[in-house]
């Protein structure tokens, strides 16, 4: 059993402040805190970068700012580099440490930009006649490859960009898909434009202004992660072959290309028969790491970290045992191991893996790890947990972790974060399982609160110690319920067979555990009134609301459905991901009896359970009709029914409003349910 209380610096602030002021932490807090991302040190390990998002209300939206803090000196005050910005600064430093480069929208488009450290020689690098999407920098200093989202069959960028300034002029709205194209993606409509390369010479050395593209004619979307060479002379990339529908089955490749266009880009593994992906180079440029996966994709698989000699062309896994799914990958500064970020019990912890032997060392073994970066025996990171927002920490070899950030402050001194706590218990198949609980604002011994049991998405997801923007369970603390959250098989980090037992299983294994972990947290924890408790789930989670409102409803006084799977033989054909639930559980024309074996569309007639349902118009991975059929559903069979409804939101709720507007209609639809 593992107990978290607030960060170090959130204690020491409660510490001074008195009953009165305490206050429980809302939707309103959680929509305006600033949010800390992306972390960069310097090659010397002075100097980190790191970008802040902050919330414009009124204009409800985010903006972003990249700030730099000088680690080595102490009580340095950050330096803000760039404010008012749509999106994150992308901050990555030149080999030499003089520049820091980031993207910047001052100009009015999206460039890359530079500065000194000390702020001085601020300049605009790129100003090419498109947005740069993403960048990468090669060791030489010279050498800079841009992402951009162009038409393949453009000679060059002002062809898009006329192309694109001339379809907004027409008349006609009308879009024609040829045969095989899926017409949307996520939350937008498909365009023709596909993510490419170019190569921009820093030192101008006779290249077009607009640079040199390295993936002309390729309809496939190029990934972030692009690595270069050390001599900037070559660039790795990973990407659906061209052509190909996203979101209809095919596997990623690794593709390798000049980057003086001399020659179109090839498969690096021609024969490989995994989707391999995160190309990063090792510090000599003689090895190239990369995270392979067995198909299907859409099934959670265990990452192998793979390397590759660029010379001899050998390849092996590193740490075949390792059991997990990487986030993130990164080479320690020496090259001697592979660091990278995973779901681990509960926790995303940071790991260490020697790439000789296949050692596996936790880092960073708390709470949920973020960016992080690593530089002259120093590793800089993001945490967060249950109890606390992103902060920045500086763990340098030997020592103990520093916190160098103090997000949210004011904030965390008057709301004081509820206590959070694992637990496990037996679930399916005699397996263990964990969860969470956390306790209400204000918990007094001997009193029992209303629960909110909150259903995490994916499948392959997991509620555990860390902090969301979105689903957070302090707010519902805030609002006076205990929370319960539980891993069922499906979930993430706790390995592949646990994740994988979910396929072809949506409805039992996963339902199984929840009936199990319910039981254990209420026969643990005696402040939980079982008797005013609702069930809560977005995207698979909501699918899980969907079927317990037939298979599980003596429990709840209400369900609370969001972008939920209402239908999941309607799904597998809307969804701009059909290959989803063909591989979770089964192709519609060929195994209809799997398809409907557990779709909550099947067993409305036994719903009795008030629900309330939610759905964002632009969400295209759960379509819309998902959720107006669940309420229609409760609508047609007399059961109490509630629909939010949101425009101009996708699978996510994300503009700060509409946050704190779904927070209070879930908030008063669970209170009118629970009240005593």
């Amino acid at each position: 059993m593992r107990l978290f209380a607030a960060a170090g610096l959130a204690l020491a602030l409660l510490a001074t402040t008195t009953a009165v002021q305490a206050r429980p932490f809302t939707a309103r807090d959680l929509a305006t805190q600033e949010r800390l991302t992306d972390p960069r040190i310097s090659p010397d390990g002075r100097w980190v970068a790191y970008s802040v998002r902050t919330t414009d209300w009124d204009g409800n939206k985010g903006v972003n700012a990249l700030w730099l803090l000088d680690r080595k000196t102490a009580g340095a005050k950050p330096v803000m580099i760039s404010d008012d910005e749509k999106a994150p600064g992308a901050a990555r430093w030149s080999a030499d440490g003089k520049w820091l480069y980031f993207l910047s929208g001052k100009s009015g488009s999206r460039q890359v930009w530079r500065v000194a450290p000390d702020g001085a020689g601020k300049a605009q690098i790129t100003a090419l006649p498109l947005d740069v999407g993403s960048y990468r920098l090669a060791a030489d200093g010279r050498t800079l490859v841009v992402g951009l989202d162009v038409f393949p069959d453009c000679a060059d960028l002002a062809c898009t960009k006329a192309r694109v300034e001339a379809k907004a002029k027409l008349k006609t709205s009308g879009q024609s898909y040829v045969e095989g194209a899926l017409p949307r993606a996520f939350d937008q409509y498909e365009d023709d434009q596909f993510t490419a390369l170019f190569t921009v010479r820093l030192d101008g050395a006779g290249a077009p202004a607009d640079g040199v593209g390295l993936t002309k004619g390729i309809k496939a979307d190029v990934a972030g992660d692009v690595a270069i060479s050390r001599d900037g002379k070559t660039a790795w990339y990973s990407a659906t072959p061209s052509g190909v529908t996203p979101g209809t089955g095919p596997i990623a490749s690794l593709y390798v290309v000049p980057t003086d266009g001399s020659a179109p880009p090839a498969r690096l593994i021609p024969d490989s028969k995994t989707s391999d992906s995160r190309p990063t180079l090792s510090p000599d440029g003689k090895t190239l790491a990369y995270v392979s996966e067995v198909a299907p994709v859409m099934i959670h698989q265990r990452s192998m970290l793979m390397v590759r000699d660029l010379k001899s062309g050998a390849t092996r896994e590193v740490a075949p045992d390792f059991d997990i799914g990487v986030g993130s990958l990164a080479w320690a500064p020496d090259g001697k191991s592979l660091y990278v970020t995973a779901p681990h019990l509960g926790q995303v912890k940071l790991f260490a893996v020697a790439v000789a032997d296949g050692k596996v060392t936790e880092v960073v073994s708390d709470g949920s790890v973020g960016g992080y970066d690593l530089a002259s025996g120093a590793t800089v990171y993001v945490r967060d947990s249950l109890t606390s927002p992103g902060q920045l920490y500086d763990l340098t070899a030997g020592g103990a972790p520093r916190q160098l950030s103090e997000v949210a402050k004011a904030a965390m001194a008057e709301t004081p974060m509820s206590d959070a706590e694992q637990f496990s218990f037996t679930g399916w198949n005699g397996e263990t399982v964990y969860g969470y609980v956390v306790k209400p604002h204000g918990w007094e011994a001997g009193k029992t609160y209303p629960v909110a049991f909150l259903i995490h998405g994916g499948p392959h997801g997991s509620f555990g110690n860390a902090w969301s923007y979105r689903w957070n369970p302090q707010v519902w603390a805030g609002m006076g319920y205990a929370v319960v959250m539980v891993d069922f098989h499906g979930s993430v980090g706790y390995g592949t067979a646990f994740a994988q037992s979910i396929v072809g299983h949506w409805g039992d294994r996963p339902l199984e555990d929840l009936q199990k972990g319910w039981d254990a947290a209420l026969a643990r924890y005696s402040y939980l009134d079982g008797e005013r408790a609702c069930a809560l789930g977005g995207s698979y989670g909501g699918y899980m609301v969907a079927w317990i409102a037939s298979q599980w409803q003596s429990p709840w006084k209400c369900l609370v459905n969001h972008a939920g799977l209402f239908d999941t033989r309607s799904m597998a054909y809307a969804t701009d991901i059909p290959n989803f639930s063909e591989e979770q559980y089964g192709v519609p024309w060929t195994n209809p009896e799997a398809v409907e074996r557990f779709n909550p569309a099947v067993h409305v007639k036994d719903w009795k359970t008030p629900m309330l349902v939610i759905h964002g118009a632009r969400d295209y991975r759960v379509p819309l009709d998902q959720g107006i059929g669940a309420y229609t559903a409760n609508q047609r069979v007399g059961v109490p029914t509630q629909y939010l409804h949101f425009p101009d939101e996708n699978h996510w709720i994300l503009k700060p409003q509409n946050s704190v507007q779904w927070y209070a209609t879930v908030e008063a639809w669970m209170a009118k349910w629970t009240a005593k």
